[in-house]
């Protein structure tokens, strides 16, 4: 029996996957496994380019920046110091921060979703998540998390955009779904009831209790 996993994690930003990651990996840890967690865009240079954009210290088009996740997620799987493949050979199980399914929702606003998911095919097809993980909340939580201590906004943090942002990846989810494993699970519950609808799936999909028998 497969005995390590790859889980990406996905939602509007302030939706809480970043805590999620590490419930979910101290959870997983305590079972036994080794846990690897990681992120997009990664801190890799092309990512770092990504970040530079969104923070406003750089323009570029809805295309190129699409192109730049492209890259950088390549990288992210093959890289041959920490690419999410080589931790999956060495053991690890993975969890990520974003994965293709945010290039859907989040460039599928600015351009055509099946060329976005064209583009992101090579990726699509060297790993799919054993799971998916989609945190829902609301465009207007999303948007009140995220002014929270903030005096600016990056690129996509705008109501409307996050609204797109939000039907965009139930169309993906909907488009794909019999391709990709996913759960859907309401962000707007307490932390440790989002965890614990988290962990239920993820002991179903991965049989971690047939595991420990």
């Amino acid at each position: 029996m497969k005995r390590n996993f790859f889980i990406a994690f996905e939602g509007l930003d302030g939706s809480g996957k970043s805590t999620q990651v590490k419930i979910l990996a101290d959870a997983l840890k305590e079972k036994g496994l080794k846990v690897y967690t990681t992120s997009e865009p990664t801190d890799g240079a092309m990512g770092r380019m990504i970040r530079d954009i969104f923070q406003h210290r750089q323009l570029a088009d809805h295309r190129t920046i699409a192109a730049l996740f492209v890259a950088d997620r390549l990288d992210h799987l093959l890289n041959k110091t920490n690419g999410i493949l080589k931790k999956l050979e060495e053991g690890f199980t993975v969890i990520t921060d974003r994965y293709y399914f945010s290039s859907y929702a989040y460039h599928g606003t600015h351009m055509d979703m099946d060329w976005v998911i064209e583009a992101n095919a090579q990726s699509a097809g060297l790993l799919r998540p054993d799971l998916n993980i989609y945190i829902d909340i609301s465009p207007e939580v999303s948007m009140k998390r995220l002014q929270r201590g903030r005096t600016s906004t990056e690129l996509y943090e705008t109501i409307e955009n996050l609204k797109t942002v939000r039907e965009k990846y139930i169309e993906a989810f909907e488009k794909l779904k019999e391709e990709e494993k996913i759960f859907i699970t309401n962000g707007n519950l307490f932390e440790d009831d989002i965890a614990k609808n988290i962990w239920n799936e993820v002991s179903r999909i991965t049989e971690l209790e047939k595991m420990e028998s």
